[in-house]
């Protein structure tokens, strides 16, 4: 099987795990990526479902590892991997000064990406007809996992601590949606500027789109590399559906305000989130992708992942076969439009660890 079809499966089925304590921490719901584990297939690190309904079913079997670090992967008894996992790292050790673990206000995704959510309470979150059925931003802050707002120098001496002794090499910031027109573009930037001046790492925000496109510039100028502005789904009525509140800003403001976005960060640094499995067709995905490969845009597609506590815990994730009808085609699309995710200077599409995405980039064959 091909390392992007192996990929593809495991993150479709998740997989079972003969000592769960293995690697870096998971944890079960909260923001994501939540019920997942990282594991380094070859030389890829990806994202792979360990809590989920799917992975307690799961064919794939990790083995506990050997002397070496390595585990063997099998299916139905025969081995088909060889896998290592990422570490705990070493700032998860530390404290600030007012004595707040560094890991609840940023946390390792993949094997060296730092990972945030400024603002843990969303407008959105805060209503049950508006939220996001697939979010569950506000169950790490319940639990005691996290704090409700990060604030930038907190950012900046994680991040800090977090280059220096564990070779992070970029940062993802990501915010629940405040009130008001910047929708969070505000507070992403303050934390940029605190958290540059402190130390040089590449840094992705994320946010709705900004009422007024002025703030793509502020932001830039404040230190964020690359932006990301989620779209989940693509057509209408999945948007109504899955992410009611969120539904209420048209698909036309996305397209205007990726468009103004380009002319700030450049083609391949603005991005979009799609998770492929909430009822949108590989057809609409693909239709999408070709889009916004034309606008500059990177289509950042995910399986879907039913994370537990959820209004979607019990929603199937898609399959790997669907997976590969949108994956195979995307990544050649991708390459034909001049934007590969190795070129990304920070952030989600850049990390790759959630989708196969990057791996289907690198196969060169017609779609």
């Amino acid at each position: 099987m091909l390392e992007s079809d192996l990929i593809n499966d495991l993150q479709t089925r998740g997989m079972r795990l003969v000592d769960p304590r293995v690697g870096n921490e998971s944890r079960r719901g909260g923001a994501g990526p939540s019920d997942h584990k990282a594991v380094t297939i070859g030389e890829t690190t990806v994202m792979v479902p360990v809590h989920t309904a799917p992975a307690f079913e799961s064919p794939y079997l990790v083995e506990a590892p050997d002397g070496a670090g390595r585990s063997r992967v099998t299916r139905d008894g025969a081995e088909v991997a060889r896998v290592r996992f990422p570490s705990r790292p070493r700032f998860y050790d530390l404290k600030t000064a007012e004595g707040v673990p560094y890991n609840q206000i940023a946390v390792l995704h993949s094997r060296d990406v730092l990972a945030t959510t400024v603002l843990q309470t969303c407008i959105r979150y805060e209503s049950r007809k508006k939220t996001c059925q697939f979010c569950s931003i506000g169950q790490s802050l319940a639990a005691g996992r996290t704090i409700a707002h990060k604030t930038p120098w907190q950012l900046a001496e994680v991040a800090k601590a977090a280059v220096d002794l564990d070779g992070v090499r970029h940062m993802v910031m990501t915010t629940g949606t405040p009130k008001g027109p910047d929708r969070g573009a505000a507070v992403l930037a303050e934390s940029a500027r605190a958290i540059k001046a402190a130390v040089d790492l590449p840094i992705q925000a994320q946010c709705e789109p900004p009422e007024d496109d002025a703030w793509h510039q502020r932001m830039k100028d404040d230190g964020v590399d690359a932006l990301g502005m989620h779209l989940e789904a693509v057509t209408q009525d999945v948007r109504a559906r899955i992410m009611p509140g969120k539904a209420s800003v048209p698909l036309e403001k996305y397209y205007s305000s990726f468009e103004a976005a380009v002319k700030v960060f450049g083609r391949g640094q603005v991005s979009t989130y799609i998770l492929a499995g909430l009822g949108d067709s590989a057809q609409d995905i693909l239709a999408m992708g070709e889009r916004l490969c034309a606008m500059g845009v990177y289509p950042f597609v995910v399986p879907f992942v039913p994370i537990s506590g959820t209004p979607l815990e019990s929603h199937p994730a898609p399959s790997a076969d669907f997976m590969a009808s949108v994956l195979r085609p995307l990544g050649q699309m991708i390459v034909t439009a001049g934007m590969r995710s190795e070129d990304i200077k920070a952030g989600c599409g850049r990390c790759g660890a959630c989708s196969a995405l990057s791996t289907y980039e690198k196969l060169k064959v017609p779609a």
